[in-house]
């Protein structure tokens, strides 16, 4: 596997991580299929989920205020 399809499962993961705890209020069943697709994609590269903003080196994630 490349290490940009490797960067780009990571990347997934890490939006549907977003989306599952976003949208855990809204739609439950939602929020936990993304829940379980993110962490698909980090057992498959043997990450862990706070590991996922180190292995992409972004740095510090900071929520937005809008």
């Amino acid at each position: 596997m490349s290490s940009d399809q490797r960067r780009d499962d990571l990347l997934s993961a890490l939006a549907l991580t977003e989306l599952s705890v976003h949208y855990e209020e809204v739609d439950s069943d939602l929020s936990r299929r993304a829940w379980q697709l993110a962490a698909d994609r980090l057992v498959e590269h043997d990450v862990e989920p706070r590991g996922v903003v180190d292995e992409l080196g972004i740095g510090e994630c900071t929520p937005r205020n809008d």
